[in-house]
This record gives C-alpha cells, sequence and structure tokens, in this order.
C-alpha cells in the first residue's frame, strides 16, 4: 500500500510538471514574438529542455525541482508583459468609458449607443449620460446564449425611474483584425473592458443581428445594494481609464468579475460551479431567491426569453420597455 501511494504522489508531480510544461508552450506560442515561427520555436525549445532535464538530471527531485525553475522564470515573463490602452482598438470598443460622479449625479462619457445595420455594419455613436442615483429603483440580468448551453455572456442593466435604462458588459478589448478565441482568453491576448451602453446597442445586436438566444431577468436587489454594485463598477471602469489590465477567460471573464463587483458592494458570495459554469447561473439565482420563484423554473425560463419581443421592434428609444412586456415581475427585495 505504502509503494501504490509513492508512485501515486510521484505519477501526481510528473503530470503537474506536464501539465505546467504545456501551459508554458502554448503561453510562448499566444503570448510570445509576433513572428509564429519564431514563436513556434521557442515553444519547441522550452519543451525539449525540460525534456532534457527530466532525462540527464539525477535525482529526479533535482529533475523535478529544475523543470519547476525554469516554468517559474517563465512564468515571471509572462507575468511582466503590460497591458495597454494604446492599440490599434476595433471601432466597437474604441472609446474607453469614464464615470463622474457628484453625489447621487452621475455622468458617463464615451457611453455606446451605436446604430446597427448588420452586426458589422453600423454608425458608431458614442455618448455622454447622465443619471440619478436616487432615481435608480431596479437591476436586471441578461443572459445570452451562441452555443453550448453550459457557457453564457452575462450583462447587468440598472433600472431607473425615468425610462433609463444603464447596460454593463464585462468584455475583451480586441484589436482591429483580431477575433476572440476562448483558448487565447485564458493568455494575454485582450485587455479588459467594460462597454456602458444603451440596452438597444449591447441587447439589440445579440437578438436582432446575432441571433442569439437572450433572457432577461429581473433581480431582488434592493436600489441600495444595486447602487453600491454600479458604484463599484463605475470604480473600476475610471481604474481602466487610465491603467489597463488583462482580461481572463478564467478569472476576469463576464461573470467572475460580477461575482467580485457583487462581493465588493453587498458581502462575500458563496462560491459555486454555476459562476464558471455560467449557462447555469440562472438556475443558482433561482435557488437562491434573487429571481422570480412564483413559476417553476422552467416556465420562468421561456417567459424571460426575448428574442421574440426584442426581433418585432425597431431599434429605437422604446426597445428597453418593449423587451420587458410580459416578464415575470421583479421579487419584492429583502428588509435590510
Amino acid at each position: 500500500m505504502i509503494r501504490f501511494f509513492k508512485l501515486l504522489g510521484r505519477l501526481s508531480l510528473w503530470t503537474f510538471l506536464l501539465t505546467l510544461t504545456i501551459w508554458g508552450c502554448a503561453a510562448l506560442w499566444f503570448d510570445g514574438p509576433a513572428s509564429r515561427l519564431l514563436a513556434g520555436l521557442l515553444a519547441l525549445a522550452y519543451a525539449l529542455t525540460t525534456l532534457a532535464l527530466l532525462i540527464l538530471l539525477r535525482p529526479r527531485r533535482r529533475a523535478l525541482a529544475a523543470g519547476v525553475l525554469l516554468f517559474a522564470v517563465l512564468l515571471v515573463w509572462w507575468l511582466s508583459l503590460p497591458p495597454s490602452n494604446d492599440r490599434d482598438w476595433q471601432p466597437s470598443v474604441a472609446q474607453l468609458p469614464s464615470a463622474e460622479i457628484h453625489g447621487d449625479k452621475i455622468v458617463i462619457r464615451n457611453l455606446r449607443n451605436f446604430d446597427y445595420r448588420s452586426e458589422t455594419d453600423f454608425t458608431p455613436h458614442w455618448e455622454t449620460r447622465r443619471y440619478d442615483l436616487s432615481r435608480l429603483r431596479g437591476l436586471d440580468l441578461f443572459v445570452i446564449y451562441w452555443g453550448s448551453p453550459s457557457i453564457a455572456h452575462t450583462i447587468l442593466s440598472w433600472q431607473f425611474d425615468d425610462g433609463q435604462h444603464l447596460a454593463a458588459s464585462i468584455e475583451t478589448r480586441s484589436q482591429t483584425g483580431q477575433s476572440y478565441s476562448a483558448v487565447r482568453g485564458f493568455f494575454r491576448q485582450y485587455e479588459l473592458y467594460y462597454v456602458l451602453a444603451d440596452e438597444r446597442d449591447v441587447i439589440g445586436l445579440r437578438t436582432n443581428h446575432r441571433h442569439e438566444d437572450v433572457y432577461l431577468y429581473r433581480l431582488r436587489t434592493p436600489p441600495a445594494r444595486a447602487r453600491a454594485l454600479l458604484l463599484d463598477y463605475l470604480k473600476t471602469v475610471n481604474h481602466l481609464a487610465s491603467q489597463p489590465e488583462w482580461y481572463n477567460a478564467f478569472s476576469h471573464n463576464c461573470t467572475t468579475t460580477i461575482r467580485l463587483h457583487a462581493g465588493n458592494a453587498m458581502g462575500k458570495i458563496p462560491l459555486d460551479w454555476r459562476w464558471l459554469a455560467n449557462g447555469y447561473l440562472d438556475t443558482l439565482l433561482y435557488e437562491d431567491g434573487v429571481i422570480n420563484r412564483s413559476l417553476p423554473f422552467a416556465e420562468l425560463k421561456s417567459l424571460s426569453y426575448i428574442n421574440s419581443r426584442a426581433q418585432a421592434v425597431p431599434l429605437d428609444g422604446d426597445f428597453s420597455n418593449a423587451i420587458r412586456k410580459g416578464l415575470p415581475s421583479r421579487p419584492a427585495p429583502p428588509a435590510i
């Protein structure tokens, strides 16, 4: 039995080193020199060097330690790669939003409100809008599917009683000619970007032009907590305007970052696997009573599907009201 556990321990260590080596090769390939040939040669050299250490060094503990040390050197290089706000950005992320906050009054600059004729044909409009936090009444969540039911894109939207809605979508900031890749999202390929937008832009684009499946849930969040959450978002928006950060598909994606903001604004948010497999986030919120529980979940989700309503109206100023017609009601907020 002791021999079995020793063997299992050794196997775990070698598997760990193999995982580090594969990740290191991928980091050199994606984040190394722009030349694919040179990046490939460096990744190959790294793999061969690690293999040589394992073959030539004895005892095996020494070989393992040398392999980990080599990875540590590569990791220091990778962590030193600086993000930037100065690149040739795609038009949809060309401007950085920012916010001025004076008590209850907020001024958002570079709010996106494009006119779309198709997903790729649009007229850019970057606007300045003013919001009154004393008129904040609710918070809504959009869950958007384009493929696997396990993975979704999530967008929060704050509702004000003067008819305004402020949507925030946490995304990648892509350069001209660069497309999103789920694999590249784990490396230093994209800067982190917060789209502050009118719903007719950031939601209408997805329902009417990309034809993704969009669900809208009204959240139980009290106005005071919705306010705290919005202010935490805007703090990061202003920070990114001067100090860019890297997007990461695991730790800083559209949903895990919502959890971080919610934790900052509302207190500790329990861990749950559905924050990662975010296509099932609505089931978690249903279980916790954050969304309407007066209906069976399947019926609630069916009623929360907004594509047909979105596609039946023009992308104009009444879009936000139109997509909310027939939605299940917002749960009463808890006493705080």
